[in-house]
């Protein structure tokens, strides 16, 4: 199919960005990317009156070093992500995240803050975001704000940032002490949609866990934190019956998992269970590594 009619515009500046949201409101839809709202387009689930290209854009795409962390641009691309050494060293755990996302030819293409904007339930960088405790910088009319990842991803599809919204950058802090992190995920086939996955990060004092973060995707409207798994691990000891125990939480208690035509509710929470034991335990072992 073909995607309905539309008035396109490529802006060159951020502010040129704006007063077009400001003029056009829930009528337009910026493009980043691509890789989501092109297809959505061309299906006609998504009918926008205007399209606002920020590939042309100065100043979007870039990936800075900090003091405390990293920088990522929302017009950085997926596959630069995935290849600096500068993500590898300051955020491996998104360092080892990057390949899991679709194909190559999807992560040369996408865009690193365009995903997290669209906020797909399946899609890894949201839940990874979430436990490394990202923040997001969001141009709005009356300013800007710093969003943090808990209040970033509201419901299905939806987001902090508003209709007239632009998403700057987003910022990746560094690793406490003591930490270990681990991502993994099921899919039919490598590149296919994650059935479920789970991305942690842990902080360890010797053997006991000081703080964690569990979020899991496909399991819910958006990246879904295992609260009750993370409290059922801080204060504790590291132990093959903890980790056993905490993953059962996880899928039994912390997660209410759809069911749809690639995997009943049971089998989600099965895969939730088992991939949620693995990741901690990688975890743990990076973490004693460090």
């Amino acid at each position: 199919m073909k995607p309905a009619p539309f008035v396109y515009f490529a802006p060159q500046t951020v502010d040129e960005v704006m007063d077009l949201l400001r003029q056009y409101g829930d009528d337009a839809k910026v493009l980043a990317g691509g890789q989501s709202f092109i297809p959505t387009m061309s299906f006609r689930l998504a009918q926008p009156e205007v399209v606002i290209d920020l590939n042309g854009v100065e100043g979007l795409a870039g990936l800075r070093e900090v003091d405390n962390g990293l920088h990522i641009g929302t017009m950085c691309r997926q596959r630069t992500v995935e290849r600096s050494p500068l993500v590898a060293r300051r955020a491996p755990l998104l360092a080892e995240t990057m390949p899991s996302i679709a194909h190559p030819q999807i992560r040369n293409r996408g865009t690193f803050g365009g995903s997290l904007a669209h906020a797909d339930p399946a899609s890894e960088l949201p839940a990874v975001v979430s436990v490394l405790n990202g923040r997001f910088r969001i141009r709005r009319q009356r300013g800007e704000d710093w969003v943090a990842a808990d209040d970033f991803f509201i419901s299905l599809f939806e987001t902090a940032v508003g209709p007239e919204d632009l998403l700057l950058e987003v910022e990746i802090p560094d690793l406490a002490p003591g930490s270990g992190w681990a991502f993994q995920e099921f899919s039919r086939r490598q590149g296919d949609f994650a059935l479920v996955g789970v991305a942690v990060v842990l902080e360890l004092e010797g053997h006991v866990c000081r703080q964690a973060r569990l979020a899991l995707l496909s399991v819910g409207e958006g990246p879904v934190r295992a609260h009750l798994g993370e409290a059922a691990l801080e204060g504790q000891p590291m132990g093959a019956s903890l980790l056993q125990r905490v993953a059962e939480i996880v899928a039994h208690q912390d997660i209410d998992p759809p069911a749809d035509i690639h995997a009943s509710k049971d089998y989600r929470r099965h895969l939730a269970e088992v991939l949620t034991r693995r990741t901690l335990s990688q975890a743990v072992a990076r973490a004693a590594a460090d």
